[in-house]
């Protein structure tokens, strides 16, 4: 008698381990890589200019070359970031997808697994594609006025304002509730194949962008490069999502966010 098992036996016990090792090998070997290259990015551009308003431009905004060259490293250098920031509170829903998805045999689980984080992060990249549009034509300004790069602390000041608004109201709260339960979201919007999960990642990525809009704005405020800003603002997002308090840490982050806001809007009035 043959002492193999029955290949429907090692046909079971494959997905398994694989669904058990697989995902958080490759996920923690992706977040080294992007944390790795995050702050190679941080390093490479250290350093500013000093402006008039008792500000420093980050080189981030400089022209490095050719606009399309210059699009193309900060698109490079946001990815980086968001893969860096987002993959440790999106994990959860990665690995429910992959468990739903084996649970009904669908074929290629493994690309499309892959296939939803890359929907997800294209939603990011393209947020991040609005940052830098958005930064260039406000650096190009204050480049060119004194008047307007003396005004830019006041608008940050008003922008962490109007980021901790919109951490107290239902907009964030039902975006949040989005993003705290993936198990709906998976049951609702469960497609079969890539093409599926692809659909399903950015409809997923389209609502965490919608949820944490504000907390980027305050990192880009605060400095979109700075270390300590970025850790705390991609441990904030996992929290919130995460913690069984997640709610009222938005929303004391919120209060926080405008009595800096406030804070920062009136020092800067000194130098107008």
């Amino acid at each position: 008698m043959s002492s193999h098992p029955p290949a429907e036996d090692r046909s079971a016990a494959l997905p398994v381990s694989l669904s058990e090792s697989a995902p958080h090998k490759i996920a923690i070997a992706v977040f080294v890589c992007a944390a790795g290259a995050t702050l190679y990015f941080k390093y490479s551009m250290s350093g500013g200019m000093q402006m008039p308003g008792n500000w420093t431009m980050s080189m981030m905004w400089m022209p490095m070359g050719g606009e399309l060259a210059t699009a193309a490293i900060f698109t490079a250098m946001w990815l980086a970031m968001m893969v860096a920031m987002m993959l440790p509170s999106t994990m959860p829903m990665l690995l429910l997808y992959r468990r739903a998805a084996a649970f009904r045999g669908e074929d290629h689980i493994g690309l499309a697994t892959l296939a939803i984080a890359g929907g997800y992060f294209f939603v990011w990249t393209l947020f991040g594609l609005v940052c830098y549009f958005a930064g260039v034509m406000i650096t190009r300004g204050a480049m060119h006025s004194d008047g307007f790069s003396r005004l830019l602390p006041f608008a940050g000041g008003l922008g962490l304002c109007v980021a901790g608004i919109y951490q107290l109201t239902p907009w964030k709260s039902a975006c949040l509730k989005h993003c705290r339960d993936p198990l709906t979201l998976v049951a609702h919007h469960l497609r079969g194949g890539p093409l599926g999960a692809f659909r399903l990642g950015i409809h997923h990525g389209a609502f965490c962008a919608a949820c944490c809009w504000a907390l980027m704005l305050i990192q880009l405020v605060l400095g979109v490069m700075n270390l300590a800003v970025m850790v705390a603002v991609a441990a904030v997002i996992a929290m919130e999502k995460l913690l069984s308090k997640g709610v009222w840490l938005a929303r004391a982050i919120g209060f926080a966010a405008i009595i800096g806001g406030i804070v920062i809007a009136a020092l800067s009035l000194r130098s107008l």
